[in-house]
């Protein structure tokens, strides 16, 4: 049956109501159907801000629709990150009755899809299963992760496609209100991941001013601890080693730190200091 019939059959008869395991955050079920020829489409709905879908021995298709039961006006785009090794299945995003493509079985996995949510629809997630005669021990499914309007505000002009300019007076000063993690530190290390088409700063700090979750971690020195971590940017960046002490902001998701403005310390200090000295600092940052 095609992906295109699939739908209708499913716009046109009741959802096949999954008997996995589910929480408000995460599901877990099996796409074996007890009657094979009912073609039906299974129906998941999650209402957490962030969670996974686990889809064992996929057969025809899966829909997740994605509810958070925060107000959705919080909300302003959701990102997906496929389980490494998907396969035997393709993923689409619904909008108003039509399915686009977000990626086709056979593509880049662990690649991070983001588009823009409409808080006057739902957001759904469309995963259509290939046929296949062998799919024992098969699995596919995908982490999701609403971005707060803080979040997409901090730099990340597109969800973790963050522009490679750099940020402006105004974009740096409301990053340090805004960011998810806000760090001062040098960089160690640069290394590049032409696969997923990243970059990884690794950063030796000594200060975290702020962290949503624990991205850079504590480590005990010699005179005195210091904070270690890694931070992703896009490889198409260039970014390369540096000396000197940074001011690192950004935005964390599944669980990495993504780069969002890096200046130089002594640049952002003289900015805030100017700004302070004119009142048109948007929020208050400690100095010592």
């Amino acid at each position: 049956m095609s992906l295109r019939n699939t739908f209708l059959h499913y716009l046109q008869a009741l959802c096949l109501l999954s008997s996995g395991k589910s929480d408000l955050c995460n599901w877990s079920g099996s796409g074996l159907m007890r009657d094979d020829n009912l073609r039906a489409v299974q129906q998941v709905r999650l209402h957490c801000p962030e969670g996974s879908v686990e889809w064992i021995y996929p057969s025809h298709a899966l829909r997740v629709v994605l509810e958070p039961t925060l107000a959705r006006a919080q909300h302003t785009a959701v990102c997906i990150k496929p389980f490494r090794g998907f396969r035997g299945a393709s993923l689409f995003i619904e909008r108003t009755g039509e399915l686009d493509l977000l990626m086709a079985d056979g593509e880049q996995p662990e690649q991070v899809h983001c588009f823009r949510t409409d808080g006057r629809q739902k957001s759904a997630i469309f995963i259509q299963a290939n046929p296949q005669e062998d799919i024992s021990r098969r699995i596919v499914g995908f982490h999701f992760e609403f971005l707060r309007k803080r979040s997409s505000a901090a730099r990340l002009r597109e969800p973790l496609q963050a522009a490679c300019q750099p940020c402006n007076d105004t974009e740096l000063l409301l990053a340090i209100c805004n960011s998810d993690f806000v760090i001062r530190g040098s960089i160690r290390n640069v290394s590049h991941d032409a696969e997923r088409q990243t970059s990884v700063v690794e950063v030796w700090g000594g200060r975290v001013y702020r962290q949503r979750s624990g991205v850079f971690e504590r480590e005990a020195g010699i005179l005195a601890p210091s904070w270690h971590g890694h931070i992703h940017t896009r490889l198409e960046c260039r970014v390369g080693p540096g000396d000197g002490l940074f001011l690192f902001t950004g935005a964390e998701h599944f669980g990495e730190a993504w780069l969002g403005c890096a200046p130089r310390f002594r640049v952002f200090l003289a900015l805030y200091l100017r700004a302070k000295r004119d009142s048109q600092n948007p929020c208050d940052f400690p100095l010592d």
